[in-house]
């Protein structure tokens, strides 16, 4: 009888988990083409990840909804509730991350209206990807229970912080520049603000892994680029 318990158990928590893979591929999609819209002046893709974004939303409320079930029915022994509580969590993250990129679409609308302000975005599409390949990387160190790629994940966060500082510095230059480029690259500032904290929530999941693994949360500080902290006082 036990025996059958657990495959239930463990029957539920494959589908649960396939939900949250389904979840990051429709998530790491949304990065790569709110970035593209941004990049090629493409409105109707923005609009697009715009609209793509209820998905999302529905299947973190699908994957909280089940995965309560699977702790109120099945009544998991300490490991299996963390596996069950990660995915909560893994989702929390991934609907974010969707949020991001649905508010990087309505900015992109907008700043189609105006002038292209220079070649910045080609550099904001390189920066998205790394955070697409960062969390694409972090869904599947959780697939694959590796908290060495999930550790890989978490270093490489800095990588964002210093592209973002990059382009903070490029946009206060083209501000100085010329006064009517402001509205412009103050939208843009935004924008690569949001796709760094992505790479935030990205390393997030790949904590999460390494804690799922290990029992442990990493004890040392994540790497962050001293700069961005204060940056981030700017707002969005």
């Amino acid at each position: 009888m036990s025996q059958h318990i657990l495959s239930a158990f463990d029957r539920d928590l494959e589908t649960v988990q396939a939900l949250v893979v389904k979840m990051g591929g429709l998530v790491e999609a949304q990065i790569v083409d709110a970035a593209t819209a941004l990049e090629t002046r493409d409105e109707e893709l923005a609009q697009s990840v715009r609209k793509r974004d209820k998905a999302v939303d529905a299947l973190e409320e699908q994957i909280n909804a089940e995965a309560a079930r699977l702790i109120a029915l099945r009544a998991p022994a300490a490991s299996d509730l963390r596996v069950a509580l990660s995915v909560i969590k893994i989702s929390g993250n991934l609907e974010r991350v969707g949020d991001y990129s649905k508010n990087i679409a309505k900015r992109t609308q907008v700043l189609l209206q105006m002038p292209t302000v220079s070649a910045s975005t080609g550099a904001i599409r390189r920066m998205a990807q790394a955070v697409e390949s960062m969390l694409k990387d972090a869904i599947d160190s959780y697939i694959q229970r590796d908290a060495t790629l999930a550790a890989d994940v978490r270093a490489r966060d800095i990588e964002i912080d210093q592209m973002y500082n990059a382009l903070f510095r490029e946009f206060l230059t083209y501000m100085l520049e010329d006064p009517r480029n402001i509205t412009a690259c103050m939208h843009l500032h935004f924008i690569a603000k949001n796709i760094e904290r992505m790479g935030d929530l990205a390393t997030s999941i790949a904590e999460q892994v390494i804690y799922l693994v290990t029992g442990e949360m990493p004890d040392d500080e994540r790497p962050k680029s001293e700069s961005v902290t204060a940056f981030d006082k700017v707002g969005d």
